[in-house]
């Protein structure tokens, strides 16, 4: 079977394989990464206030995605160990919506990117959101996980246009 090579995970053969970093230059990478919860305005009103009885939620949730970056290697079977030098978490309500926004940056002085790991603590922040609010609201909506921004590189730097 033949794979394109556009593919970097897959052999000639199309195994899957990790791709070969060593031979690349260290250089300094960065990762933005965004998405949200969408809650009904009683959950939204909960959280703003800490009335949710599992604790802080937007603490924890940050928490969380400092976490779920840091293990992105263990969970994604391609992704390298990366030694971040760093992982920002930001999550802020959204009144109008009304959500949780959460947006993530994650950076490394390395061989391959960050992006995974800024999508991981995106995602595993926002899975932290709705377990601690799933017993005031079970049809929450996880949407909009989303690459921002990626610098460094040999494929150049990448920004969404359509924010």
């Amino acid at each position: 079977m033949a794979i394109s090579e556009d593919f970097t995970h897959f052999d000639s053969r199309g195994n899957a394989r990790m791709v070969q970093v060593g031979e690349k230059e260290v250089t300094r990478r960065e990762a933005v990464a965004a998405g949200r919860v969408l809650v009904n305005r009683s959950t939204l009103d909960l959280i703003r206030s800490g009335g949710v009885k599992k604790g802080d939620v937007l603490t924890v949730a940050q928490v969380a995605g400092i976490m779920g970056a840091k293990r992105t290697w263990e969970l994604i079977p391609m992704c390298h160990n990366i030694p971040l030098s760093g992982v920002e978490l930001e999550l802020t309500l959204n009144e109008e919506t009304p959500a949780v926004e959460i947006r993530a940056t994650a950076a490394c002085q390395g061989r391959t990117g960050v992006e995974m790991e800024a999508l991981t603590a995106v995602t595993t922040a926002a899975l932290t959101v709705y377990d601690m609010c799933k017993a005031v609201q079970r049809d929450m909506v996880i949407d909009r996980v989303r690459l921002l921004k990626k610098t460094g590189g040999q494929s150049g730097d990448f920004i969404r246009e359509d924010v």
